[in-house]
């Protein structure tokens, strides 16, 4: 429940930075939403034992700062693909990250991946080609962005995990918010315009979604293994396309609904394998 809820908040999230991103600049969206998050983090740290200092100390800050940029890089290609793709057919590409995971963590971390795997990987990635074509043309090179996002989602999700092997979760999460509340400050700051009285509104609505959906994300993991819940993830998708239909009027082409089974089924699958070897 605690998952479905999450998913449920991040996909409130993502219809509101599409409405906010298209009518604003996407990097000031994501610097203001980013304040935020580090004030919620560094929150978060005070009450950790040893306090900020405790959760700052790593031995390994040079791949605590690459996850943190590369998170808020992440986040700013995201938004702009929703502006430019709507949120049907991004979170449609952005789906295939986990096979992305998977599919890296051999070279990046040494893990070992069987070739059933590899064989969900590549059907996986045959969805994202059906994909790829959206509204029957040969090639859409904007369905690139999404695919761009997930690649850098998956790569920082390495990199989490390569972290967890000498530093905490706490410290990784308060990397996360600080390096990047730094990152989007700087590239965010010269975007800077103003914003109406009912925009702010909704800029506080996506600050308290990003917070909320973080939280429950903490609490999720704190109650169950992360590979047992991992999978109702995908709900993402649903939620996220059920408001990019309902709110802003977007369609679901046949390519992508049969694209989004084939990609959810072999990632679904390459769980199961996971939860298998562990």
């Amino acid at each position: 429940m605690l998952m479905i809820a999450t998913t449920l908040v991040f996909a409130i999230q993502d219809g509101l930075s599409r409405h906010l991103a298209g009518e604003y600049n996407v990097m000031m969206i994501v610097m203001i939403r980013y304040w935020f998050f580090a004030a919620f983090v560094i929150a978060i740290a005070k009450r950790y034992v040893g306090g900020i200092r405790a959760a700052a100390r790593t031995e390994q800050p040079a791949v605590q700062i690459i996850r943190g940029l590369l998170l808020s890089l992440e986040i700013c290609v995201m938004v702009a693909a929703f502006t430019i793709l709507g949120l049907v057919e991004s979170h449609a590409v952005f789906t295939c990250y986990p096979l992305l995971v998977a599919a890296l963590s051999g070279p990046v971390l040494g893990e070992h991946v069987g070739w059933r795997r590899w064989a969900a990987i590549g059907v996986g990635f045959i969805g994202v080609i059906i994909i790829l074509q959206p509204n029957g043309d040969v090639f859409d090179i904007r369905a690139l962005i999404p695919l761009l996002a997930a690649t850098m989602f998956a790569v920082y999700g390495l990199l989490t995990r390569y972290a967890s092997r000498r530093d905490t979760s706490a410290t990784s999460f308060f990397w996360t918010g600080v390096v990047g509340a730094v990152t989007m400050t700087i590239l965010g700051v010269w975007f800077w315009e103003p914003m109406t009285g009912p925009d702010w509104f909704w800029m506080g609505c996506l600050c308290i979604t990003g917070v909320t959906g973080h939280w429950l994300l903490i609490r999720c993991y704190e109650v169950a293994e992360a590979s047992a819940v991992q999978p109702f993830a995908y709900l993402q998708l649903v939620f996220a396309a059920t408001i990019g239909i309902a709110i802003f009027g977007e369609t679901i082409g046949a390519n992508v609904a049969i694209g989004c089974v084939i990609i959810v089924a072999a990632g679904l699958f390459t769980f199961w394998r996971e939860r298998l070897q562990g």
